[in-house]
């Protein structure tokens, strides 16, 4: 058969999934093997991985060489491209075993089968190629399968994907790439800091998904070493092979075994010995408190149990609780090796792919066999050097004995030169910036300067209009990750200082974007108020300032502009009166207050906070305004009708006459309270300070009203229409009101969110974010 043939042959079996044929052709013709047989230039291999066809990878990867595993797509993929993002370790296993090599072969987005098992989250696959390749591969080289081309690290993936049971076992196994940073200038902390939702400080939960969140044990992270994963590994394919089910009780009644050993192994932990008994004295009443607590913790895990963990609403509350948990424990393992303002490897220049005799550092210089990195220079003398010694110099430099002098900070050269790139920099080697990394002698950088004194100016400009990449603290402020923050800043204490590109601190941040937790935890915190609170941005703002500016966004996610308009005051006033005056510097650069920011920005909110309530108000003051006339009619009514003699109601005395008369006289009353409200409010001037309290509360106050006016009318016709069907009906008449009582009940439910809001809004000091408000809402309503 021809080469056409094998292709046209082997892409029909392989679409007819026939793969007993594929694999009897690669037997019998070796031209099968390179045969690419899809337009993107695949293989039959490439198909069957893809495919998952295990049994028939393992037999296809016995029959082709190392070399013929190495061919790629049009995208530059392998198999093991394939295998590795499909998370599939058996075919992971077969390929990698025959060619180790093949984990670092990148595709055209320079990604390996490694990195791509990290950016996919496919933990068991990653490990499995890491610990085949590892023992073969050099630490520097075995590093530059882990990054992409545009910088990003296989830890930067798996923190971006939320896969942070991957991104511990990267942590454990790959210590350098916790500072490592990409292109834009991202750690992986920033990056976590940045994921809002993966901590609790962010998240939503309703009343009963707490009491569950509580209730629910997860496990934490730990490193799964090699012995323990090929174990884990060779059972997990034995057992794909040879399938075995189980009924799901035998589950339950594992995961309830499970939860009792814990406590049990924890209390005899706890528990002293006999033999050696503790010399402190120990409270019984407290060990009596510890084991109850324990006791009903079991209780509620082994009641989740019995419920089913697999249940949908459970499990999800269960991967909230993982994702938090496991988020808070990457946090600290970054933490522990963060370096805060030092970039280990930039994301423009990743670690070199080739291993090289005089590379141990990114910015290794070399020369003459002797290696210098930026760590080992020593700080040069102050004075300029003579010319003996430039003379002395350049026959060094000749000769080749000792090596290169390297340019440092108390040279006679620019300052420039002696500083590090920055990523954004890295691409623009000039001949001037080469100088200065090889560490060229004074005399020629000299003559470099004088030749292309333009060189300096324009990176010099450059580097003026770069900007300066946020820390992960002030990230997380601006996220409102509480959790990082008090973190941070008692490892770093010194990072209550950081500054953004407007030259914000952490405190005017926290203020912009509306962090009360955040807000209010730096305020506890110990620290110099005066020169954390009192700080100000490049335009003179003060966190008043801040407070006051309306942005874009909407963070209280509260209906209506008027709530709105009311919240944006509280936390004007709650920023205004947590510090004193005199914190806050008055005027800005533009010279403008903190109140004329806040009127000026404010000024299309307080018109569609006007808006909304004339439209509220229209539409309640009508339904009042008809409850006040049909409680005038029942009011002046008497049921029964009045004895001719004494001009007395017949029916006095009687209980549901005198619930018929005090309903009726409520109903009346306050509808027409209600209705007052309401034109008070269409009537009023819709002023800036209107909303913070007056208006709020005439609305909240009319609902108050129109709600109860709507039940004393219920009543009261339920009371007078009793007297006609208590002795055809007798007690069953009460269903008989209470279905009646439905439309309107509709109604009430329909506008009661809208009344928590306001209830909410009108007595809570400090306005809580989206979240924090859907969460409360969601406890009144249900």
């Amino acid at each position: 058969m021809d080469s056409e043939s094998i292709k046209k042959y082997l892409f029909k079996m392989a679409m007819k999934s026939r793969w007993e044929e594929v694999v009897q052709a690669y037997g019998q013709n070796k031209r099968a093997h390179k045969a690419r047989i899809t337009r993107s230039g695949d293989t039959a291999l490439h198909i069957a991985v893809a495919d998952c066809q295990e049994k028939w990878v393992e037999e296809l990867v016995k029959l082709v060489s190392t070399k013929e595993l190495r061919i790629q797509n049009e995208r530059g993929n392998t198999p093991l491209h394939f295998a590795a993002a499909m998370g599939n370790v058996r075919m992971c296993d077969c390929i990698a075993k025959k060619d180790p090599s093949l984990v670092g072969i990148p595709n055209k987005d320079k990604e390996t089968p490694l990195f791509l098992a990290a950016l996919h989250g496919k933990k068991d696959s990653f490990l499995c190629l890491h610990y085949i390749c590892t023992p073969d591969e050099s630490q520097q080289r075995f590093y530059s399968y882990c990054r992409r081309e545009d910088g990003d690290t296989i830890l930067h993936c798996a923190i971006s994907g939320d896969y942070f049971d991957l991104a511990f076992q990267i942590i454990a196994l790959y210590k350098d790439l916790v500072n490592s940073v990409n292109e834009v200038g991202f750690t992986p902390l920033h990056l976590l800091a940045s994921k809002s939702s993966a901590f609790k400080s962010g998240s939503l939960l309703r009343r009963w998904n707490i009491i569950i969140y509580h209730c629910i044990y997860v496990d934490e992270l730990k490193v799964e070493q090699a012995d323990h994963f090929r174990e884990r590994v060779i059972n997990t394919i034995k057992n794909e092979r040879e399938p075995a089910v189980y009924p799901e009780n035998y589950k339950t009644c594992i995961n309830f075994m499970l939860v009792f050993r814990d406590m049990f192994d924890r209390h005899k932990k706890e528990s002293t010995d006999t033999e050696n008994p503790s010399k402190e004295p120990k409270v019984s009443l407290r060990v009596h408190y510890n084991a109850c607590f324990d006791f009903v913790k079991l209780l509620s895990k082994a009641m989740l149990i019995v419920l089913g963990l697999g249940s949908t609403e459970i499990q999800k509350i269960r991967n909230k609780k993982e994702k938090h948990k496991w988020a808070v424990q990457i946090m600290d393992e970054l933490l522990k090796s963060a370096l805060m303002y030092e970039y280990e490897d930039s994301g423009m220049n990743p670690i070199s792919t080739h291993k090289v005799n005089d590379e141990t550092m990114p910015y290794t210089i070399s020369d003459g066999g002797q290696i210098v990195t930026l760590g080992d220079l020593k700080e040069p003398p102050m004075t300029s050097p003579s010319s003996t010694d430039c003379q002395q110099n350049d026959n060094n430099q000749n000769n080749g004995k000792n090596g290169k002098e390297k340019i440092g900070e108390g040279s006679s050269l620019p300052k420039v030169l002696t500083e590090n790139k920055t990523p954004e920099m890295a691409k623009k080697e000039t001949p001037i910036l080469i100088a200065a990394k090889n560490g060229v002698t004074e005399v020629t950088a000299e003559k470099i300067l004088e030749l292309f004194s333009v060189a300096i100016q324009d990176l010099d400009a450059e580097k003026k209009n770069m900007p300066n990449m946020e820390t992960p603290i002030l990230i997380a402020a601006k996220n409102g990750v509480t959790e990082m923050v008090e973190k941070i800043l008692e490892l770093f204490p010194v990072a209550i200082h950081d500054l953004s590109a407007e030259k914000k601190n952490i405190v005017l941040l926290a203020v912009e974007h509306r962090q009360p937790d955040v807000y209010r935890l730096l305020l506890k915190r110990k620290i110099m108020k005066e020169s954390v609170f009192c700080k100000v941005d490049k335009d003179g703002n003060s966190a008043l300032h801040l407070a006051a500016k309306f942005g874009d966004y909407k963070p209280w996610l509260i209906p209506g502009a008027a709530l709105q308009m009311q919240w944006e005051i509280k936390w004007y006033e709650f920023v205004k009166n947590s510090m004193p005056l005199q914190f806050f510097v008055r005027y800005n650069k533009k010279n403008e207050t903190a109140r004329e920011i806040f009127s000026s920005t404010h000024t299309d909110l307080v018109k569609d906070g006007g808006q909304w309530l004339t439209n509220t108000s229209q539409s309640c003051s009508v339904v009042a305004a008809l409850i006040a006339t049909v409680a005038f009619a029942t009011a002046s009514s008497v049921p029964g009708g009045i004895k001719e003699k004494s001009g007395k109601p017949t029916l006095e005395n009687q209980p549901a006459f005198d619930i018929f008369a005090i309903a009726s006289l409520v109903a009346l009353c306050f509808s027409v309270t209600s209705m007052v409200m309401f034109l008070a409010i269409l009537t009023s001037r819709n002023q800036e300070k209107d909303f913070g309290k007056d208006l709020p509360r005439k609305l909240l106050f009319g609902l108050t009203t129109l709600f109860m006016s709507i039940s004393s009318m219920l009543v009261s016709f339920c009371a007078g229409h009793f007297f006609v069907l208590k002795d055809k009906l007798k007690y069953a008449a009460f269903p008989v009101y209470a279905i009646t009582c439905l439309p309107v009940t509709f109604f009430a439910i329909a506008q009661f969110p809208l009344y928590v809001d306001l209830v909410r809004a009108n007595f809570k000091k400090v306005p809580q974010r989206c979240y924090k408000v859907l969460q409360l809402l969601l406890h009144l309503c249900f």
